[in-house]
């Protein structure tokens, strides 16, 4: 017991990233609560102990890119690998067996410009953090951002590499300045608001994120010709104009008894004169009657 008493704040701040709780912690302001326990939940974050997040603390390069990595979900998942790489294999002080270890490779083939020679150990700063943040983000995909120059009063402060994405930072809505219009570049960040841009980058991907268009629904009715052959009709249903299609492409005839009829659909061009008339786009093929019939889109679809 007097071991677990000794350990110390920075082992707890280093363990805190990689393992998830499931309590609210009691020294956390309001204005974080709901970021840090929207990353809490998905297992992004976690306290130094069941009540304890310790938002005021300081927070290393190591932490930071794990909460970004896992904050917005970047992943090796589009990438195949001849042999598995190694975060010593591409960066100088961070071993193989470190927690972090991942993070590092991930972001590496995810594209971040991360040194080679950087210290896992070192404080981050929040311009640091902001261009790490924003880097990562627009590596999710492209986000409208309105063209504006927001002046910063203490600009002079703010290392010229990281002035853009700064800029960027605060048009997404990740950051704001405080009363005296300063960001305060060079301090150090803490890991209360480390929690709090992260999630707000996280909101932003989730806005922007494409919504699929759900399938339409496609009609299939069978009906008998003869003893040997189905008619088969596949229905759009009920549309309020002329101009909607469907058209069978191919039939794919399985060993199994299955046909499955492919088709493409086409709905009104937009510079088109259409009679404003109810229609059921409607197509027909005739199947042998030794097959159970199902209808899919054609592939593009």
């Amino acid at each position: 017991m007097k071991k677990l008493a000794a350990i110390t704040l920075t082992s707890a701040l280093v363990s805190s990233l990689t393992f998830s709780t499931a309590f609210a912690f009691s020294d956390v302001e309001d204005a974080q609560k709901e970021a840090i326990a929207a990353l809490q939940n998905r297992g992004v974050v976690s306290g130094i102990d069941n009540e304890h997040f310790a938002p005021k603390g300081q927070i290393s390069f190591a932490q930071s890119l794990q909460m970004i990595v896992k904050g917005l979900d970047l992943n090796l998942d589009a990438i195949r690998f001849a042999n598995k790489p190694t975060a010593s294999g591409i960066y100088t002080h961070v071993a193989d067996d470190a927690w972090y270890a991942d993070a590092f490779i991930i972001a590496y083939y995810n594209g971040l410009d991360i040194p080679k020679d950087v210290d896992p150990n070192a404080v981050m700063s929040r311009e640091q953090f902001g261009d790490l943040l924003v880097r990562a983000l627009e590596k999710k995909g492209n986000f409208p951002l309105v063209k504006m120059y927001i002046e910063i009063k203490d600009a002079d402060q703010i290392t010229v590499q990281y002035q853009g994405a700064l800029q960027r930072l605060l048009l997404y809505k990740i950051a704001t300045l405080d009363q005296e219009g300063k960001l305060y570049p060079k301090a150090a960040l803490t890991r209360g608001e480390a929690a709090a841009w992260v999630y707000n980058a996280s909101k932003v991907v989730e806005a922007h994120q494409q919504k699929p268009v759900p399938a339409e629904e496609i009609a299939v009715s069978v009906e008998p010709v003869n003893d040997a052959v189905n008619k088969v009709t596949l229905s759009r249903g009920s549309k309020p104009s002329a101009g909607y299609a469907i058209a069978v492409t191919d039939i794919q005839f399985g060993q199994d008894g299955q046909a499955v009829i492919h088709y493409t659909l086409q709905d009104p061009q937009p510079d088109a004169m259409n009679a404003s008339v109810v229609t059921e786009p409607k197509a027909d093929v005739y199947i042998s009657s030794a097959y159970k019939v199902t209808a899919e889109p054609a592939a593009g679809q």
